[in-house]
Order: C-alpha cells, then structure tokens, then sequence
C-alpha cells in the first residue's frame, strides 16, 4: 500500500511499525506536523500522546519511559534539540534506548525555519557533556523518513543507546509517495534492564552518577567499548557512479538528491562524477570512503563546513600504523541561512576545477 505524504508524517507511520508505545513532544517549525501525527495516530491506535511545557520536560518524559522499557520517541529542530542535551547525555550514560527526530532549521539562534544541515556538529558529536555520543541516521527521502525511524529503533534497543533520525527541513516538509511497511516490529523483553515497579525488575538499576572515581571511569570505558562494536558493526552508506569517477560528491540529507541530479548533468557533459552519502552519520562509514581518497573530493551541505570537518577527521583518524594516512583535500559546496543549493552551482564548481 502506498499514501502521499510528507516526510514528517512518515516519521510518524514508521515509528508506528516500529512498535512505539509513546509519543512525547512540543511543536516547533519545521518538525511541527510531526506532533501534529502524533496526536492523531498515537491514541487512535491505542498509543501515548503527551504534548510537555517544554523541550526540558518532553526529554526527561521521554527519558522515564525509555527506562520503563518502552518504545518512545520525540522530533524536534535545532533549538529545542538543545534544550534537550542534557536527558540526552543522562539517557546515553545509562544505557537508554530512545528515538529522537531532528528536523533541522536554520540558525545559529532562532534563525529561521528554512532548512539547513547545521545541527550536524551538535548531533554527530553528542552535543551534551561528557563522553558520549548516538547512532544518528540521515534520511534521504520521504521513504527514508519512515524506514530509518524504524532501524533507529532497532538499533536503539540493539545497542541500548540513543538513535537520532537527522533531517533537514526540506525532507520533513516535502511530500512524496511511501511504501507502507509490511509488518509491525515484535515486542522487544526489556525485563533484563528495565525499571517497571514489579518484582521481576525491582532487582535492576539505572543511574548516571557515580560518585567513586573508579566506577565512573569503567562505565566510560564501557560505553567506549560500545561504541567502538557500533562502528565495526553499523556502517551504511549509498555510492552512486562512483567506480569510475574522478569527482566524488559527498552528501547527505536533501543535498544528496541534488548532488545527485549533479552528477549525472556532469557525466552527461563528460565528467566522470559520483555521490557518497552516508546514511549513518554515527558511526561513520569510513569504510566505504577510504578507497575514494584518491579522488577529487567536494562536500555538498547547507552549513558552513561541519560535515567536511568531520569527513577529513575520519580520513585522518582511518591511517593505520606503518601506512601513510591517507587525508586529501576536500572542497566545500554550501549555502546557509536556510539558501538551498542548485545544481548549477554544483556543476559549475567541479568543472572549474576539472
């Protein structure tokens, strides 16, 4: 079964199928329609809608339900994603499971509510305090926006962490046809960790403080640890045309289908061009960008460089011992402030360059 809707809207079917028992948000442009669903389907279908006072109060509902074991999600954009860093460094430090949309908007500030991809700093390197970090995800379709909200609850439960489905507003406000999934996620026994007020888990503890030294270390060693099997385990990207290419596109979110469409105005015009677009941001997939070092590289993003940034410190960081580091230079394509790139200016560059 396919329905036309936007991309928030399918954030909303996908946590569905997911199993999402609770929904717990406050509006905020461009990830309004996303409470909006919600609202909607959450208590149609038997399901927990909360609307909080706050950005605080929806982090920290979210974060008691995900200690009672339940499947529960929130969206918001940049400012309230700030608000909520601290339940999220909380969540990260006790191993709690939970789903967090981010429809991004154009800031710094209050900005505007035109897209950008500026969060990624903020959402890639665990913008709270402490050392931690997500899984974070990057739809690049209305059909991504519900499949992803699903993986992200898989993977959340997977690796008890907190899953982030990182979009940008043009994603969350278009419209296009989704494939409805086939079948709703089975129940996931929480019992082992979770804290339910019965007899079978009043044994089990969650807790962010330690206040011997020693401890607080082995549990940061630990989520370290856990980190590290997410980034030999969970890696997605897309390539596209990129065999033979001599120019490589680097894009995720929105910018990749226009960096898409740029590629093949290149290939048309004889410029062997081709797309890499992560779909997990964390952990990056490095493993698939190593072997395009070698070719001329562009990030195409609306911010100013975060995720060109971050490209070059995972190239840098992927040279092994006894191999020199493989660290090429990598051009920046952008806009900001909510400006949206065209393909023309994509071409123009690389041609220039070429």
């Amino acid at each position: 079964m396919t329905k036309f809707v936007k991309g928030n809207e399918a954030v909303v079917i996908g946590a569905l199928y997911a199993g999402a028992q609770g929904y717990f948000g406050y509006p905020i442009t461009p990830a309004s329609e996303v409470a909006h669903k919600a609202a909607e389907y959450f208590p149609a279908t038997g399901r927990v809608f909360v609307q909080g006072e706050s950005e605080d109060a929806v982090a920290y509902m979210l974060y008691g339900a995900a200690a009672a074991g339940c499947r529960a999600l929130t969206a918001t954009s940049g400012p309230g994603f700030s608000l909520m860093q601290e339940a999220i460094s909380y969540m990260a430090a006790t191993d709690i499971p939970t789903v967090i949309v981010d429809v991004m908007r154009a800031g710094p500030g209050l900005g505007n509510v035109y897209p950008e991809q500026a969060d990624y700093s903020q959402v890639v390197k665990g913008g709270g305090h402490g050392s931690y970090r997500c899984v974070v995800l990057a739809p690049g379709s209305v059909q991504e926006m519900c499949d992803l909200t699903m993986l992200a609850f898989e993977k959340a439960f997977e690796y008890r962490t907190p899953a982030i489905v990182l979009a940008d507003g043009q994603l969350g406000q278009m419209m296009e046809p989704l494939r409805l999934p086939k079948r709703e996620a089975e129940p996931i026994d929480t019992s082992a960790w979770a804290t339910q007020g019965t007899a079978e888990t009043r044994r089990n503890l969650l807790t962010s403080i330690y206040l011997d030294a020693p401890a607080q270390e082995r549990m940061n060693v630990a989520l370290q640890e856990k980190y590290a099997r997410m980034d030999r385990e969970f890696q997605r990207a897309e390539l596209y045309r990129c065999e033979d290419a001599e120019a490589v596109l680097l894009a995720f979110g929105s910018c990749a289908r226009t960096a898409r469409t740029a590629v093949d105005e290149l290939r048309e015009q004889g410029i062997r061009a081709g797309l890499f677009r992560p779909i997990t941001l964390s952990p990056f997939p490095i493993d698939a960008l190593l072997p395009l070092a070698d070719r001329r590289l562009w990030t195409v993003e609306m911010s100013a460089g975060q995720f060109r940034d971050d490209a070059l410190l995972h190239l840098a960081k992927a040279a092994a011992p006894g191999r020199p580091a493989t660290v090429p230079p990598i051009g920046l394509i952008h806009r900001m402030g909510g400006m949206l790139i065209p393909v023309k200016d994509i071409v123009q560059t690389v041609r220039e360059a070429l």
